[in-house]
C-alpha cells in the first residue's frame, strides 16, 4: 500500500473541552470529512539517549529540535507494517521523514543491531541521526485514540483530535496492549491543525468565537516530565 513518506507543514495544537470539540466538529461538517479509518488507536515508541538528550533539548523550546519514534496505526503483529519516523521542527515548520518495515526490523536498525534493509535518502538521513546520537534506545511507549479529518476540497488542510493519551516505560512494543499513565485531564482533547499555509477563515471564526487559543503541548515532553524527570534529575549528566 502506498503511503506518504515526506511531510512539510505547520502543526498547531489546542487543548479543548468536550464541549469545545463538539462546537468545532459542528463547524467542520460542511468542509471536512472523517478519514476512512475512523477512530484509531495510535501506538508510538520514542527513542532517546541515556541522558534523555533529545527530550530535554525539546522542552527548552529551541528554534530547532528533532526526535525519532516508531509508530503503528493499529496493534502491530509479527510481519505487519510500522513506521520509523524522523521528525524535525525549525522556525515553527514541521518536517517529517518516515520508512516502513516490520517492528523487528525497525528495532534492530534503530538500536544498531542491523543495517536498514532499504537504501533511500530517508534511511540515509535516519542513519546519520543514529550515528550522531549513538546511544539511542526505546524509552517511552505512548498511545492515544485519534479521529482524523481531511478537507473535502482536496487541500492538505487536516484536523486531528487525540484523547486517552497514555504513556509508560514498560512493555515497549507496538504489539502490546495500550495502558499507562494519562497525560490529559478527564474530558480534555488535544486538537492539532495541520496545514502548509493559512488556516481557513471558517476555522478561525469558530476558534475566535469559542475562545480557543493555540497552546504548546508535546506528548513525549509531557510524558518525560510526568514519569521520568522527577526520578532521574539527580542522576543525569547534562551535556
Amino acid at each position: 500500500m502506498a503511503y506518504q513518506a515526506v511531510f512539510k507543514r505547520y502543526e498547531l495544537k489546542y487543548l479543548l473541552t468536550a464541549e469545545q470539540k463538539a462546537k468545532i466538529v459542528e463547524a467542520m461538517e460542511p468542509y471536512m470529512a472523517l478519514d476512512k479509518y475512523g477512530r484509531t488507536t495510535i501506538r508510538n515508541i520514542y527513542f532517546d539517549t541515556d541522558n534523555y538528550r533529545l527530550v530535554r533539548h525539546s522542552i527548552d523550546r529551541p528554534a530547532y529540535k528533532e526526535k525519532l519514534r516508531m509508530r503503528s496505526y493499529s496493534k502491530a503483529s509479527p510481519g505487519s507494517t510500522v513506521f520509523v519516523e524522523l521528525k524535525k521542527k525549525y522556525d515553527s515548520v514541521v518536517y517529517k521523514r518516515r520508512v516502513s518495515m516490520t517492528e523487528e526490523e525497525a528495532m534492530e536498525w534503530v538500536t544498531g543491531v542491523a543495517h536498514c534493509r532499504q537504501e533511500t535518502q530517508i534511511s540515509d538521513e535516519i542513519d546519520y541521526f543514529l550515528s550522531y546520537y549513538e546511544t539511542l534506545h526505546p524509552v517511552v511507549f505512548l498511545s492515544y485514540e485519534r479521529e482524523a479529518f481531511y478537507a473535502k476540497d482536496g487541500s492538505d488542510f487536516r484536523v486531528t483530535f487525540d484523547d486517552h493519551i497514555l504513556c509508560r516505560r514498560e512493555e515497549l512494543s507496538l504489539e502490546s496492549d495500550v495502558w499507562g499513565t494519562s497525560l490529559l485531564e478527564d474530558g480534555m482533547v488535544l486538537m492539532e491543525i495541520k496545514c502548509s499555509g493559512g488556516i481557513p477563515l471558517w476555522m478561525t471564526h469558530v476558534l475566535s468565537r469559542e475562545h480557543i487559543y493555540k497552546t504548546s503541548f508535546s506528548k513525549y515532553g509531557t510524558a518525560y516530565q510526568t514519569m521520568i524527570y522527577q526520578n532521574t534529575k539527580g542522576d543525569l549528566l547534562y551535556v
